[in-house]
């Protein structure tokens, strides 16, 4: 094809750097201003990260050269016992990101990490590796949220969930939103909708410097991955949501988009970008209590069917080469499902997999862009949970702003059928602004399926406490996001015991 062609000529970009490193730099201002953070934690080590930029709202590159950054990890938050040490290059063609896969720590506890760049201190994050594979945990904790859109509101759930005994966050997507600057909200983005590189820099730099999602990365290791905001509206692979745009300017602003998301995250090499093409779907094990597979269902989708929206399930809803996850990345998941010896089962992803009717009296519909508009590749791996007996699988999932509650059945469409596994789904950090509100077609759509459990319209996140007997999902709201300081109630807890597919309120 023509423009495979012209986006194979679009260069990808060096880990690698000739020439001058600047080794004891002096700034004008303190590079740290972006703070520090970590994840994908593993028994013997972990990523720690940090990004040198003394205006980061400005989007460009405005320091020349590479800098030698030093970093050490320590046992104890005064750094005297240093546990890994050693030297890292901040590269202009990354945006002067440091990404160090710290290794040789000891499994399943807490370290204390910063960075030193001339005379320049970051500050102190605190991090944790994951137990040993073979051991079993009696008890983990870990908080999810996802689709923190900053015009809307505040975010305002991180000062509570920092405050929680927590081993882990997970970020299910939408955590940067590309539109352009609206007046008259809660707050604005700067500038038009993104597109270059520099646009995408100067977003994520705008929301990392929220003080409150500053300190959940300080804080917490974290497990990230990306929805559709993260680059575009509803993109389906190489398919944008708008017509007219041509397949050159569409990769090239996933490309940026893409690098954009890597100098930001705390990630590994393997999720290193080639191009306008991200490797995100890995996996992160907790001993033998839980295995996470963190999923990419945006990148490697066929279009959504039927014209998007939410139609009945026919046409291409049933095309079997329909696909949500890619053949790739959905043999690689059913292969370590398969291998699998934890208790807990989870895939952490971003839109809802229950067959969740939105119709009325003129008939059933659904929402072609999430499982149910790839309703063959949604059978299928419910069939393989079920037929593999893939041990307490749970769902996690982000997107929709609203909390939902589902049981996971092989085929709802039978009232006998068996379950198969469980769905919680997060509400927004702030999208939406406020929520708590009725919501006509969803209250419709939780009294009309028989495997909705509960439904909730409110912000915030989800505290998940797994045991080896039971999970329990803590639904945490935030009353209001239109201003700072909001108060937490915890809305409702659904617990899921192990070899009972299927939630309980608790």
């Amino acid at each position: 094809m023509q423009y495979m062609a012209a986006v194979s000529a679009i260069p990808t970009f060096a880990t690698a750097v000739d020439g001058y490193v600047e080794k004891n730099p002096v700034f004008k201002k303190n590079p740290f201003t972006l703070s520090v953070a970590s994840g994908d934690p593993e028994p013997n080590g972990v990523v720690i990260w940090t990004r040198l930029s003394e205006s980061p709202l400005i989007g460009e590159v405005t320091l020349n050269t590479a800098i030698e950054v030093e970093w050490e990890i320590a046992h104890d938050e005064g750094f005297k016992s240093i546990a890994n040490k050693g030297i890292a290059l901040a590269v202009p063609q990354l945006g002067h990101s440091v990404h160090v896969e710290v290794e040789g720590l000891e499994p399943d506890r807490w370290y204390f990490y910063r960075f030193h760049a001339g005379s320049e201190t970051s500050p102190t994050g605190r991090t944790r590796t994951t137990p040993e594979k073979h051991v079993l945990p009696q008890r983990m904790q870990f908080a999810f949220t996802s689709c923190q859109h900053y015009e809307t509101g505040y975010f305002n759930g991180y000062p509570h969930m920092i405050q929680e005994d927590l081993d882990l966050i997970i970020h299910l997507g939408d955590y940067i939103y590309e539109y352009a600057g609206v007046d008259n909200r809660v707050r604005k983005h700067l500038g038009k909708e993104i597109e270059s590189l520099p646009n995408y820099r100067q977003r994520y730099a705008q929301y990392r410097l929220d003080e409150s999602l500053m300190d959940a990365h300080r804080l917490f290791p974290w497990l990230v991955t990306w929805d559709d905001h993260e680059f575009d509206n509803n993109y389906a692979d190489l398919i944008s949501e708008e017509e007219g745009i041509s397949p050159e300017a569409f990769l090239t602003r996933r490309m940026n988009a893409y690098q954009a998301y890597y100098e930001f995250m705390p990630l590994r090499r393997s999720a290193f970008p080639q191009g306008p093409h991200m490797t995100l779907y890995r996996k992160c094990q907790y001993g033998r209590l839980a295995n996470f597979f963190v999923l990419d269902t945006r990148q490697y989708r066929t279009d959504q069917p039927n014209g998007d929206g939410e139609k009945p399930k026919t046409g291409k809803v049933l095309d079997q080469n329909g696909t949500i996850l890619g053949a790739n990345q959905e043999h690689w998941l059913m292969s370590g499902l398969t291998r699998s010896e934890t208790t807990w089962n989870v895939l952490a992803q971003q839109v809802m997999m229950a067959d969740l009717n939105r119709g009325d009296e003129k008939g059933a519909r659904y929402s072609m862009d999430q499982w149910p508009g790839y309703e063959i590749s949604r059978r299928r791996l419910l069939k393989f949970f079920h037929e593999r007996n893939i041990p307490n699988p749970i769902v996690l999932t982000g997107d929709i702003h609203v909390n939902w509650v589902n049981d996971l059945m092989l085929d709802s469409d039978q009232k006998d059928s068996p379950l198969v596994g469980t769905e919680f789904v997060g509400s927004s950090m702030s999208s939406s602004g406020n929520g708590g509100n009725y919501i006509a077609e969803y209250e419709r759509a939780a009294a009309q399926n028989d495997f909705v459990k509960w439904y909730n319209s409110n912000r915030g996140y989800v505290t998940c406490d797994l045991r080896p007997d039971s999970w329990t999902s803590h639904f945490r709201v935030t009353p209001f996001v239109d201003k700072p300081n909001s108060p937490l109630i915890k809305k409702a807890s659904f617990v899921v015991q192990a070899g009972r597919p299927g939630a309980e309120i608790a």
